[in-house]
């Protein structure tokens, strides 16, 4: 009988299993996250260095 009382899950392990699987998916999604932040951050510091080249060639073509 004690065998077959221990083979079922409590309450509280689903809802501490729960919150181990939220943690797990924040953790990767902030990962992905900070990844799209770091490579867009280097595509627009890109573009503005583009432009300042761009406008330093023309100043420089006035001269």
């Amino acid at each position: 009988m004690h065998l077959i009382a221990t083979a079922s899950l409590n309450t509280g392990d689903m809802i501490a299993q729960l919150i181990m699987v939220c943690i797990i998916l924040a953790i990767i999604t902030g990962i992905i996250l900070l990844i799209f932040v770091f490579r867009n951050r280097n595509n627009r510091l890109k573009r503005v260095e583009d432009k300042l080249d761009k406008i330093l060639e023309e100043n420089e073509n006035k001269n």
